[in-house]
């Protein structure tokens, strides 16, 4: 059975774990800071999204400053029943009144607006209090509402303020209260509210109910109100889309009646003295008229198919984050920290566009999932698997330390070059070294003492060859093959491996001696050295390769080495490594031909060596 190391199952639970974050966030919860990143990003696609084309279906009546200063403020109630009148006459659809009437004014007036409100399409407003208070709001009378023995998907209410009772018999009132989000900007409006038994609809539905013959009933939840009973408003449209006329030119009568005719009429203030206003993703004060005339273009567009279609944004969401994250899981451990960030940022990128157009289908999913899961994956995803790539660059580096002098290894990692194992032809002197009578000094000895002597002979070789900068090319059982001046070139390359080569002697002469006091035969190195031109690089196949040196350099030290042994001398230089060696001094052994060389060469020794 295949075992799986820690590293491993961290790699396979990484984005697990993201992918578990994204399907947490699609899930119902409390007010969270993923709720408030959700609700920030959804506003600034609000913001993108609304549009200002006109909409033709609504005009909204504005007592704004102007109509304030012509006409000073408290309006009798004759006055607002005029403003009504003259709206209805003009061929208005439906008159929604955005005003609360708690006490009783003028006797006249308030007899005028009852009528209006009894007979004509008039719809008053009221509103409830969905906060428990240790005194619970009461004021005036609720009116309109259908009975209900249960909420039914409604938002249940604990308080009113509601019109006085002249206004009770009004079939058609509209609720205006509204519970800000946390953060104190208004996003959802309750569609129905419950209270003391019955269902309330909210201004905007109430006021296209008032068009239907005979009225409805209340309908049962939208498809896209929150299983708390809260719909969201989408702002689709700006309020430079909407159709707004002045209440005192109304009054004054100097708007063209072909503005009203036909269309459902929001009454309201926009004044700063009335205080009709709210935090909206639109703007920190946009008047409350602005809400209700959202909400009403959104149900007029539900009731003539225009609204966006609902898609499963849920369901997109949690798909998107899998597949970011099988893809995460299979980059991560092949491609670099940077290319695996800049994947994460092109999917947040591919992300913000897709819930850029969902989130017009589907109100309440969470658009910030999917970034969650993509800011876990760049957070411990890709340090992780970073960390992973360093540990393994510093085993190779280890590794190659083993073959390279240390010192190399650091040149040559601040070397900058882009790839320094490539082969390249470079001047470089070959060192070949091994036991003379190998087989005769292991034949006699047990495996495990055949096996430390290797050992030990080997380190005598291979201490000095890296201490001296040397590359190791390769072991050859009983000896090794190394170079100089690759793969950092180096001008000393020559003088570099004749020390080597006295040190190797010292070392090969202190194991003999121990060798010998021990019992055992004495041990003799041959060594061959030669400088010249070469091919250094990683050569080999797709299933190994090796860093060595080819080249009749190469080739030309190997025979130097099978030649020390017909010399009493341990070290047989060629004349290449003479003639660029600067600091030792040479013994010259005359001229020799040597097997596989078509002429005889010069061949040297190291002055002074026993």
């Amino acid at each position: 059975m295949r075992s799986f190391s820690p590293s491993s199952l961290l790699h396979l639970s990484i984005p697990l774990a993201a992918l578990m974050l994204a399907v947490w966030a699609q899930l119902p919860r409390g007010a969270s800071g993923l709720d408030a990143a959700d609700e920030w990003l959804r506003d600034r696609f609000v913001v993108a999204q609304a549009a200002d084309t006109p909409e033709p279906r609504i005009l909204v009546v504005d007592i704004d400053e102007t109509s304030l200063a012509a006409h000073p403020w408290p309006w009798p109630r004759a006055r607002l029943a005029e403003l009504v009148e003259t709206l209805i006459g003009d061929g208005a659809r439906a008159v929604a009144l955005d005003i609360l009437q708690g006490e009783p004014g003028d006797a006249a007036g308030d007899m005028r607006l009852a009528v209006l409100a009894r007979q004509g399409p008039l719809v008053l407003a009221q509103l409830f209090d969905y906060e428990q208070r240790p005194q619970a709001l009461r004021f005036g009378r609720p009116a309109g509402g259908v009975a209900s023995a249960a909420a039914g998907g409604a938002v249940p209410a604990h308080g009113f303020i509601a019109n006085h009772a002249g206004l009770a018999l009004a079939p058609h009132v509209g609720n205006i209260g509204v519970r800000p989000d946390p953060d104190g900007v208004l996003r959802r409006v309750p569609m129905y509210t419950w209270f003391e038994q019955r269902r309330f609809p909210t201004l905007s539905r109430a006021l296209l109910d008032c068009c239907e013959t005979p009225a409805p009933s209340p309908a049962p939840a939208a498809a896209d109100e929150r299983h708390d009973g809260y719909q969201r408003v989408p702002f689709s449209r700006s309020l430079d889309a909407y159709t707004v006329a002045k209440a005192g030119e109304i009054l004054d009568g100097r708007v063209d009646p072909a503005m009203v005719a036909g269309r459902l009429v929001l009454i309201g203030s926009s004044s700063l003295s009335i205080g009709d206003r709210v935090a909206t993703p639109l703007g920190r004060s946009s008047p409350g008229l602005l809400v209700h005339a959202s909400m009403l273009t959104t149900l007029l567009d539900r009731q003539a198919g225009l609204a966006p279609a609902p898609w499963p944004g849920r369901l997109m969401a949690v798909l998107f984050a899998s597949a970011v994250a099988a893809l995460a899981g299979y980059t991560f451990a092949r491609l670099s920290a940077a290319i695996n960030v800049l994947m994460l940022a092109a999917a947040s990128l591919t992300w913000l566009m897709l819930a850029y157009g969902l989130s017009a289908h589907d109100p309440d999913f969470s658009v910030s999932g999917p970034l969650l899961s993509i800011a876990f994956l760049l957070a411990v995803g890709v340090p992780f698997h970073w960390q992973l790539a360093q540990s393994g660059s510093r085993r190779l580096l280890d590794t190659m330390r083993r073959y390279v002098a240390g010192e190399v290894v650091d040149e040559l990692l601040r070397s900058g070059l882009k790839d320094p194992l490539a082969p390249r032809q470079l001047q470089v002197t070959t060192l070949i070294a091994d036991m003379q009578g190998y087989t005769s000094q292991v034949e006699a000895l047990a495996v495990e003492e055949a096996a430390k002597l290797t050992t030990d002979f080997l380190d005598c070789l291979t201490r000095p060859v890296l201490e001296n900068k040397g590359t190791l090319d390769k072991y050859t059982g009983d000896g090794l093959v190394a170079f100089w001046g690759a793969p950092i070139p180096n001008d000393q390359h020559a003088d570099l491996a004749l020390d080597a080569a006295a040190r190797i002697l010292r070392e090969v002469a202190i194991l003999s001696a121990t060798r010998v006091r021990a019992g055992g035969q004495p041990l003799r190195v041959r060594i061959g050295i030669e400088s010249g031109l070469a091919m250094v690089g990683d050569y080999g196949t797709s299933f190994r390769s090796i860093y060595t040196a080819v080249g009749d350099s190469v080739n030309t030290a190997s025979r130097l080495e099978q030649a020390a042994r017909d010399f009493p001398h341990d070290v047989i230089i060629g004349q290449g490594t003479v003639g660029y060696a600067t600091r030792h001094r040479f013994l010259s052994l005359g001229r020799h031909a040597l097997r596989g060389k078509e002429h005889p060469i010069d061949l040297y020794t190291l002055e002074g060596l026993a």
